[in-house]
């Protein structure tokens, strides 16, 4: 019986997790659940199915109406809450915030020593080598559906036989639009992606193909790749969810249906694998996959990405904070589709101009974020 943290219970990978782990009791135990307070009626539900030890909520305000909702289970409010409960003893902490807001639980999970099933792709991007320094050996489990399959087709190789890591993404619900195209993208299109369901701000980050690159800082990250050694392709159908590509010339590609319940059970069970998971390819059904190159003309951010990640330091954390306030904007109707990916890439620019002259620590993180963030929302005025 592994005993489960999952902090963002109610959003995309924490509901799933838990209709993972609602399927499994006699091998999961949930102890604590964790979320912003956007969705106060989901997460009473949730705890009461699960009945955890600890509900965590940020929004201090909310306390008194979860607790009179929920006798018998300890509330902690307030922006620390999340952090909190990532430290308590358990066996697994699912981190499935979204954003920034995810580093500090990261870090607690890691100094707690315990097993890190990492959804929060963004924490790992912006602490860089704050995270994976703080990170015993196999402390950190990839539950992107893409990391997973890397941390998969990896098992088929030593890392020395390792050539390059062949990232796939699914082009988007605007694949193959010119960039004049994009510049009339609604909120609405940009939602609709043609293959995933997910949360706002990781649908737009991939129609913009931010979050590929935000990805591949994390497989760098991860898996100690260089970054120019990892390549972006697209893949529409979202079958193949990235593959390893070893110095003899043979390639191990991960293939299931684009659900996120098998990353999800792994990311839980890892290094062993939960039966039935979800349904496997029906190999009887004649079916196409085709893969092409991304046009980085039309969608630079994987190449701005890139650049952040050769940088270090707190560049990646300023492409991230950057991005989260354009998306807002974007939905808000005060900036362009196309315009998100070139204030991000403006901001960096500019960011990169300037001696960083600190050493990498939470705080110049915090800082460097809070800082792209006054600088993208005055870009965004301007535009």
């Amino acid at each position: 019986m592994r005993q489960v943290v999952i902090l963002g219970s109610t959003g995309s990978i924490g509901t799933q997790a838990i209709e993972v782990i609602s399927a499994r009791r006699d091998r999961f135990e949930v102890i604590g659940l964790a979320a912003g307070g956007s969705n106060v009626e989901l997460l009473v539900d949730q705890a009461r199915a699960l009945r955890p030890a600890v509900v965590a909520v940020a929004d201090a305000n909310l306390a008194d109406r979860v607790a009179e909702q929920l006798a018998g289970i300890e509330i902690w409010a307030g922006p620390d809450a999340a952090t909190r409960l990532a430290a308590i003893p358990c066996d697994v902490v699912l981190n499935g915030i979204t954003g920034a807001a995810g580093l500090e639980p990261t870090l607690a999970t890691l100094a707690a020593g315990t097993t890190l099933a990492l959804a929060n792709k963004e924490s790992l991007v912006i602490g860089g080598r704050l995270v994976t320094d703080a990170a015993a050996p196999g402390q950190i489990v990839a539950v992107d559906s893409e990391h997973s399959a890397f941390a998969q087709a990896l098992r088929a190789g030593r890392a020395e036989e390792v050539r390059k890591l062949i990232l796939t993404a699914s082009g988007g619900p605007f694949r193959g639009w010119s960039r004049a195209q994009l510049r009339g993208v609604t909120p609405a299109q940009a939602m609709a992606h043609p293959t995933w369901s997910m949360g706002r701000v990781v649908t737009i980050n991939s129609a913009t193909l931010v979050n590929k690159g935000l990805e591949l800082l994390e497989a760098g990250l991860l898996f100690g790749v260089d970054l120019d050694d990892i390549e972006v392709v697209v893949h529409p159908q979202s079958i193949v969810h990235s593959m390893v590509e070893f110095h003899d010339g043979s390639t191990i590609a991960q293939a299931s249906p684009p659900d996120m319940r098998l990353p999800i059970a792994l990311g839980l069970s890892w290094p062993d694998r939960l039966a039935d998971a979800v349904q496997p390819c029906d190999w009887r059904t004649a079916a196409t996959w085709t893969f092409e190159p991304l046009d980085a003309k039309v969608f630079p951010a994987v190449e701005i990405a890139r650049r952040a990640g050769k940088a270090g330091g707190t560049a990646p954390a300023v492409f991230n904070a950057a991005n989260e306030v354009c998306v807002d904007a974007f939905c808000a109707g005060d900036l362009a589709f196309s315009g998100i990916v070139e204030v991000v890439g403006a901001v960096l620019e500019a960011h990169l101009t300037q001696a960083e002259g600190q050493s990498l620590s939470v705080a110049s993180v915090l800082a460097a974020d809070a800082a792209a963030r006054v600088a993208a929302a005055q870009r965004i005025k301007e535009c």
